[in-house]
C-alpha cells in the first residue's frame, strides 16, 4: 500500500477556501503548493475508508521520515522538504499537520470544545502559520490567524458532519453537546436533523462566530497587501458559511458555496479590502479653514 494508491484525486480546486490563489505573489506559490500537496496526500491517507489503521499510520510515519530527511518513501514530503530548504523555512508546520492526521486515524470522538480546539491546533493552525512564515510576516499575527484557521476547520466539520460519520465513523461535534441535547452521535446517520441537533449546530456556529470576531483584525495586521486581500476573502467566505449553518441543515441541505457564490463573495471582499487599504495609506490632506 502506498500514498498514491490512497489518493482521492482531489486538488486545490475542490477545497472550500482559496489555496494560493492569484492574489498570492507568484514567488510564494510554489512552496505553498508543495505544502498543499503534502497536506492533501496525508489527508487522503487518513480519510481512506478501507485501508487498515496500521497501514495508514505506517504511511504517515513514512511521510514524517521523508520530511525530516530520514527517508525518501514519500514523494510529496520529500518535495516539500526541498522547497522548504530552498526558502530556509522550518519543517515544524508540516510535522504539526501530521499529528492531526494521526489523530484522524486513531481518535474518532472529541469530548468538548477545548478538546476540538486542541485538534485544530494541529489540523488547521499550522497552515496559517506556514503561509505567514512564507511571507515573512510577524508572528504577532499568529493569534488572529489561529482563530481564523480554527473557524475554517470547525465550519468544515459542521458542513460534513453526516458524511464524516457515515463514511469514517468520525464525529467532530463534541460529545458533551450531544449529551446536553439528549442525543446520540448516531443521529448523524439520519437524512434530516431533528430540531435538537439543529440547535447544537447553531450553537457551535455561534462559537465559530466568536472565533471570526477574533480573526477580523487579521487582514489589517498583514504587511503584504496581496496576502491581506486573500485573508479578507477567506474571512468573508467563512462568515457567509457560518450564517448558513444557523439556518441550513447540513444533513439535508447544501451548505457549501457554489463556485459562482464563492466568486461573488470573493470579488466583493477583495474590492472592499483593496479600497480600505488604499484609503488607510493615503496621505492626510490639510484643509484650510
Amino acid at each position: 500500500m502506498t500514498v498514491a494508491e490512497l489518493s482521492s484525486g482531489k486538488d486545490k480546486g475542490d477545497e472550500n477556501f482559496p489555496v494560493a490563489s492569484i492574489l498570492i505573489r507568484p514567488r510564494h506559490r510554489p512552496v505553498i503548493h508543495a505544502f498543499y500537496r503534502f497536506a492533501r496526500a496525508a489527508d487522503d491517507v487518513a480519510d481512506n475508508s478501507t485501508a487498515p489503521v496500521e497501514g495508514k499510520l505506517a504511511l504517515l510515519e513514512g511521510m514524517r521520515a521523508s520530511l525530516t530527511a530520514e527517508s525518501s518513501s514519500s514523494r510529496e514530503a520529500a518535495a516539500l522538504r526541498e522547497a522548504l530548504l530552498e526558502r530556509g523555512l522550518s519543517t515544524q508546520h508540516g510535522l504539526d499537520l501530521l499529528e492531526a492526521f494521526r489523530r484522524d486515524v486513531t481518535k474518532l470522538r472529541y469530548a468538548d470544545w477545548p478538546d476540538l480546539l486542541g485538534y485544530c491546533r494541529y489540523s488547521a493552525m499550522p497552515v496559517g502559520r506556514f503561509v505567514l512564515d512564507v511571507h515573512g510576516e510577524s508572528r504577532s499575527t499568529w493569534l488572529a490567524s489561529d482563530a481564523l484557521c480554527a473557524a475554517l476547520q470547525v465550519i468544515n466539520h459542521l458542513q460534513d458532519c453526516g458524511k464524516d460519520y457515515r463514511t469514517l465513523n468520525r464525529v467532530y461535534i463534541p460529545l458533551d453537546r450531544f449529551s446536553r441535547a439528549g442525543l446520540d452521535p448516531q443521529v448523524l446517520a439520519q437524512q434530516e436533523s431533528p430540531p435538537a441537533l439543529l440547535n447544537v449546530i447553531a450553537d457551535l456556529a455561534q462559537q465559530v462566530s466568536w472565533l471570526l470576531e477574533q480573526s477580523r483584525p487579521f487582514a489589517s495586521q498583514i504587511r503584504d497587501h496581496r496576502l491581506a486581500t486573500e485573508v479578507s476573502v477567506i474571512q468573508a467566505l467563512a462568515e457567509s458559511l457560518t450564517d448558513r449553518l444557523r439556518w441550513r441543515d447540513p444533513l439535508a441541505d447544501r451548505v457549501h458555496h457554489t463556485k459562482v457564490e464563492a466568486l461573488m463573495i470573493a470579488l466583493g471582499s477583495a474590492g472592499r479590502s483593496l479600497f480600505l487599504r488604499s484609503i488607510s495609506k493615503s496621505p492626510t490632506k490639510m484643509v484650510r479653514i
